[in-house]
């Protein structure tokens, strides 16, 4: 079998040209790297988060989370506080400033991804959101992390998954 073939690796190689087009707006415009945009994103949304939520509801580890935001900090694009509760975690919001930037980058990247998906016919915007749905639901039917089936994975919105098994996957 030729790897171009190889449904998960067009879907892998789909995504990154996709995402690529998306950097290239918040990245060389805006000054944001991927995991940047991924904080500002969810902060934007939850207007605070901490540090161990952020890991849970991004792909990105500990230390990626942490660079990231000293990065942003330093950019006065967010806050970091330490709570008296649990000196271990650290909390974020988003500054004024990051909503701004956030704002003006987030119409860009919109209209970006916008001009792309346009370029599909109709048709073919409504099959692919189908089909993203479908595996999405058919990855969740079949993992079972705690049976060494697939693995747990932040899912979008943050939102508790249930794995084949019916149990809760966070």
């Amino acid at each position: 079998m030729q790897i171009e073939a190889f449904l998960p690796y067009r879907i892998a190689v789909t995504a990154e040209a996709f995402s690529r087009q998306l950097v290239a707006v918040y990245g060389r415009t805006h000054g944001l790297s991927r995991e940047e945009w991924r904080l500002l994103f969810l902060l934007d949304d939850a207007g605070m988060l901490d540090s161990l939520q952020l890991v849970q509801r991004t792909s990105l580890d500990k230390v990626q989370v942490s660079r990231a935001a000293s990065r942003l900090e330093g950019k006065g694009l967010i806050t970091r506080a330490i709570p008296a509760s649990d000196r271990r975690l650290r909390e974020y919001r988003i500054t004024e400033a990051g909503r701004a930037l956030f704002a003006r980058a987030f119409r860009e990247v919109e209209a970006r991804a916008q001009e792309i998906l346009d370029a599909m016919p109709a048709a073919d915007r409504e099959a692919l959101s189908r089909g993203i749905t479908a595996l999405d639901a058919a990855i969740a039917r079949v993992t079972t992390p705690d049976a060494g089936r697939g693995a747990s994975f932040p899912w979008p919105g943050g939102g508790v998954r249930e794995d084949a098994a019916g149990t809760p996957d966070p």
